[in-house]
């Protein structure tokens, strides 16, 4: 099971510029096909990859670069780290269908966890959430700043510490996968 993206883009954001990071999504895809060459040299042929999700959208980062109104979506996330997300998704696509014509013998499994987890974002009342961007506790508590208190009831968030998903919003994920 493969988790790819948030980290290569989000970290990024903090030292290089949005034209910077998209130029680096190859790089970044060019090692992970060598990783999976060699997995699949090992004998692997299983593989569930996701792509990185709605980065601008997680609480820190909201806190640390929305700070500027112009800066944010509809939702209240940050367009270039959205912008970047879908960039080098689009990439991951292709390098995922490629992956699945090369190693034929293998079951590549792509899911779009962009889509469902904007959907959750976009739709967080449907789903019994009362708070999509804000964290629970840490980076982007209330009032999207840094708090070491945690909230009364985390099944109202859908981020817990400013990067992870609360584990209520976690098994919304797990059922849409």
């Amino acid at each position: 099971m493969f988790d790819i993206g948030q980290n290569d883009l989000a970290g990024a954001f903090y030292s290089k510029s949005y034209y910077q990071i998209v130029a680096s999504i190859p790089t970044t895809l060019f090692e992970f096909e060598n990783g999976i060459k060699r997995l699949y040299d090992e004998g692997a042929r299983n593989f569930w990859i996701h792509s990185t999700g709605p980065l601008g959208c997680l609480a820190q980062n909201v806190a640390k670069f929305g700070t500027d109104p112009s800066k944010l979506d509809e939702l209240g996330c940050v367009i270039g780290h959205n912008q970047a997300a879908k960039l080098f998704n689009l990439q991951f696509h292709a390098l995922t269908k490629k992956l699945q014509a090369q190693y034929a013998d293998s079951n590549i499994t792509h899911v779009d966890i962009y889509t469902i987890k904007s959907n959750l974002v976009a739709n967080y009342s449907r789903y019994g959430f009362e708070q999509p961007i804000m964290a629970c506790c840490g980076y982007g508590g209330p009032p999207l700043t840094v708090t070491a208190k945690v909230c009364n009831d985390s099944t109202e968030y859908v981020n817990w510490d400013g990067i992870h998903y609360t584990e209520a919003a976690n098994q919304y994920l797990n059922t849409a996968c």
